[in-house]
């Protein structure tokens, strides 16, 4: 008996069809039909969830306060780069401008893609504070970007790439002779902790999308010098520090929720701070540079 098999791309124009089926794709992996369903639904709701501006800095300080590794990774991917030569700047994934607020260079042109309206404001809040002119583009990636060829010098993608890859030729595409498109993204190995416990298959396979462990070989297929630094971390949380475990679990449920109540997983480990005293969560990621 032979079923039909459907292509699921962007969450929010792609649906399953009414068509009989066992098995769909969402970018490049396969899940039985009533996983698309659910997990379609997820993701829409995990990227919502990058409208709340507040709740963004105050997990970002968190993170900050928590972590063994005390260097910024934004200074560290900085440090690669060579100013001088950067005019115009593009973020796919831009947010509310996170990158952006770790420069203080006077650029020509900051645009941001994100497709989430709420990220605007703050967004060209920062923008206008480093360049002469912001723009902010709402459109949910990958797509074409109505840009002409080698318009910028700088293209970043920070914690963004592993929920559209396919947009890697339009990078390269846009970035100029001796531009340089910067990628900073999660390691497969941020969820070791938590699948101790629990089955983290369908995040596992979104993180897997464009990873610390494999973003190099997905880049080198269309750049020709791409190099990698590894920012290892750990968010170490002591004894008293259960109300910001707690926080920092619920800020990540909507991820968590694709495979498991989040309400779950936080008693499971608030549970295992009390008896052990300490929880530590691998926080391990990967910065790249890409060259054409």
């Amino acid at each position: 008996m032979t079923h039909s098999v459907i292509y699921l791309g962007r969450p929010d124009t792609d649906t399953c069809s009414n068509a009989p089926f066992t098995y769909c794709f969402i970018g490049n992996f396969l899940f039985t039909k009533e996983s698309c369903y659910v997990i379609n639904a997820r993701m829409n709701e995990t990227i919502k969830s990058y409208a709340d501006f507040a709740s963004h800095k105050r997990i970002g300080e968190l993170i900050k306060s928590y972590s063994e590794n005390k260097e910024d990774i934004r200074d560290i991917a900085k440090h690669e780069i060579k100013w001088n030569k950067i005019l115009a700047v593009l973020d796919l994934g831009c947010g509310y401008g996170w990158f952006e607020e770790a420069l203080g260079n006077r650029f020509d042109l900051v645009y941001g893609i994100d497709c989430l309206a709420e990220n605007e404001e703050g967004f060209l809040r920062v923008a206008k504070s480093i360049a002469k002119k912001a723009i902010f583009k709402q459109a949910r990636l990958p797509l074409p970007i109505e840009m002409p060829s080698e318009s910028f010098d700088l293209i970043v993608s920070a914690y963004s790439l592993y929920f559209f890859p396919e947009i890697i030729p339009e990078a390269k595409r846009l970035l100029c002779p001796d531009g340089t498109f910067l990628i900073i993204t999660h390691s497969e190995s941020m969820l070791k902790e938590g699948e101790e416990f629990f089955d983290f298959s369908n995040l596992s396979e979104v993180i897997k999308k464009f990873s610390a462990e494999n973003g190099g070989a997905a880049l080198k297929k269309h750049f020709s010098r791409v190099i990698s630094i590894n920012y290892p971390n750990n968010l170490l949380f002591k004894k008293d520090d259960a109300v910001q475990l707690a926080q920092y679990i619920d800020f990540k449920k909507e991820f968590i929720s694709i495979d498991i109540s989040p309400e779950v997983v936080r008693q499971r480990m608030l549970e295992e701070l009390k008896k052990n005293g300490n929880v530590k969560l691998n926080k391990d990621d990967r910065i790249f540079i890409a060259k054409k």
